[in-house]
């Protein structure tokens, strides 16, 4: 699944930028998809920085500026498709997928690695430092969490509207009680989980 923003406007203005900045969200949880993005930001935004350092109110807020201001793509792979290739194949299917989208820019990314994709760079800490990967990271968290947020109503017993799937005690004993959902990744394995088994 996929999501991309372009208007008129911001295919204009976005000439003027040079770069665009990648983050993503959800490497680490038990459940749910991982979600990548991709940013060209078309106007100065204030108040962007990593994602995990802003308040789940100035995540939206700042979602909803960069939506309606930037180039954009959105990447979501589903914890099946995890399952089956591996979580550095699915960042570098992600990655790949943006850069293919904007491959006239600059493409700049968090972390230490770009997972082998010729034609990105990476920046250790990018998603505190340069505006274009701030905006991706809070695209991918804002997109990650509320997808978490919907599906929780499908999956009550496993609160991920709290957690966001990630491997809380509260969402590790809910395993333990009701088993995996069809959204947990089964190929993660859970130390505290193989101590009873």
């Amino acid at each position: 699944m996929t999501e991309t923003g372009e208007t008129e406007v911001a295919a204009a203005e976005a000439e003027e930028s040079k770069l665009c900045g990648i983050d993503e969200a959800g490497r680490g949880p038990l459940a749910g998809p991982l979600v990548v993005a991709g940013v060209i930001l078309c106007k100065k935004i204030d108040g962007l920085n990593d994602s995990k350092k802003l308040s789940p109110k100035k995540r939206e807020e700042l979602y909803k500026l960069i939506t309606a201001s930037s180039l954009y793509k959105i990447v979501f792979t589903n914890n099946q498709i995890i399952d089956d290739i591996g979580l550095s194949k699915a960042l570098k299917n992600s990655i790949e997928a943006i850069k293919n989208q904007f491959s006239s820019y600059k493409i700049l990314m968090d972390g230490n690695t770009n997972f082998g994709v010729s034609g990105v760079e990476w920046m250790i800490k990018a998603d505190a430092k340069i505006p274009e990967v701030s905006a991706a990271s809070i695209l991918a968290k804002v997109s990650r969490d509320k997808y978490m947020m919907k599906i929780s109503q499908e999956y009550p017993q496993y609160n991920f509207q709290k957690h966001k799937g990630y491997g809380t005690k509260e969402h590790i004993e809910a395993i333990k009680l009701y088993g995996y959902s069809k959204l947990h990744r089964k190929s993660f394995i859970i130390k505290d989980l193989l101590k009873n088994y």
